[in-house]
């Protein structure tokens, strides 16, 4: 039996444009197979012409006749197996993971599937599996990534009072013969890079243990980096020792790229050598702000570092120092080279540029 199109308040070409506007392609094929329909076309033909059988264009002439053009849009899958977890069950989970487990509490340091399943069959007696475990947490915004250092000294006050009080900071940075000149945000950073080198993922199939060179001899160099995220530009040392004549060189070379005229806020961290009197030559251009102590997370040089060992530092083996060198000045120049990822990688929002 042939269904007819009953509904009257689209002609053919209304449900053209109509399928000229959607962005949904499979409403667009049935809307351009419902306008040949109208326009008298064979339905087998219509139905041909916009890749579907005449069985499945008559269940979509009904469809169109019950709800209009909504109704040529695909429904929303329903049914299937209902959650496992309640609301409020989820909610709890999500509370466990987000304030990590202790030792004392909850007998590991760090949550796996499996500990998290055994924590719910306890809890809630919900038997459930690990993947499912997963997909939860992976649904709850929550992935399996690697952790960063903190020192057990870390003020969290001190840290957010920092960011918050940032702008005030950088302004008690600049002399007064430095106000009217453009402001220029830096920030400074050592990274010791040798034979005692990182390891660091790789893509492996999973359930192997995949091996990766690591030297066990200690010859090493320091990379003195320093980058100024507004402008995309860094300026960097390889030097055989991080002390105040390292700093002092760096120092030197950071103001050589200072833009002409400007002044430079350099942040950095209260190493010794970052902090020796009279010893510590800072030029005219640059200002030197000092994070909090035990901040290095504050610090967008760290993820420069992390950058380049992830990239172009580990995994290998330096037969001399030479080479250590060599590496580092590659792996440096090729950073310097792309401005836009230096943008990327070191800025931070509440970092904002004044105006002295």
């Amino acid at each position: 039996m042939t269904i007819q199109i009953t509904r009257r308040e689209h002609d053919a070409g209304a449900l053209r444009w109509q399928a000229g506007r959607t962005t949904e392609a499979p409403v667009a094929r049935r809307l351009l197979a419902l306008a040949l329909v109208l326009e008298g076309h064979n339905r087998t033909d219509a139905a041909n012409t916009c890749g579907m059988d005449r069985q499945t264009l008559r269940d979509w002439v009904i469809r169109y006749n019950e709800h209009g053009i909504a109704g040529l849009s695909d429904r929303p899958h329903g049914g299937g197996a209902a959650a496992k977890l309640s609301v409020e069950e989820t909610a709890q989970l999500a509370i466990w993971v987000g304030k990590k487990p202790t030792v004392a509490e909850d007998g590991v340091v760090r949550w796996r599937l499996c500990d998290l399943r055994e924590r719910i069959l306890a809890r809630f007696f919900v038997l459930m599996d690990e993947r499912s475990v997963g997909r939860i947490l992976s649904a709850l915004g929550f992935s399996h990534i690697s952790v960063r250092p903190r020192h057990p000294k870390a003020d969290a006050e001190a840290q957010q009072a920092h960011k918050k009080n940032f702008a005030e900071l950088v302004a008690a940075a600049i002399p007064p013969a430095a106000h009217g000149k453009p402001i220029e945000l830096w920030w400074q950073d050592e990274a010791r890079v040798g034979q005692q080198g990182s390891l660091t993922r790789i893509w492996a199939e999973r359930g192997s243990r995949p091996t990766a060179p690591r030297d066990q001899r200690y010859h090493w160099a320091y990379l003195f980096g320093a980058v100024c995220p507004a402008r995309g530009v860094g300026a960097g040392l390889v030097l055989p020792h991080a002390n105040v004549h390292a700093i002092n060189l760096h120092l030197q070379e950071i103001s050589t790229q200072v833009a002409e005229g400007a002044f430079a806020v350099l942040t950095l961290d209260g190493a010794g050598w970052h902090q020796t009197g009279d010893r510590l030559k800072v030029p005219e251009n640059i200002g030197l702000l000092h994070l909090p102590p035990y901040s290095p997370e504050l610090n967008p040089a760290e993820n420069v570092w992390e950058f380049l060992r992830q990239n172009d530092l580990s995994n290998r083996v330096y037969a001399t120092s030479e080479a250590i060198i060599d590496a580092c000045c590659v792996a440096w120049n090729k950073l310097i080279a792309a401005p836009e990822r230096i943008r990327s990688i070191a800025t931070r929002d509440w970092a904002k540029t004044v105006t002295s």
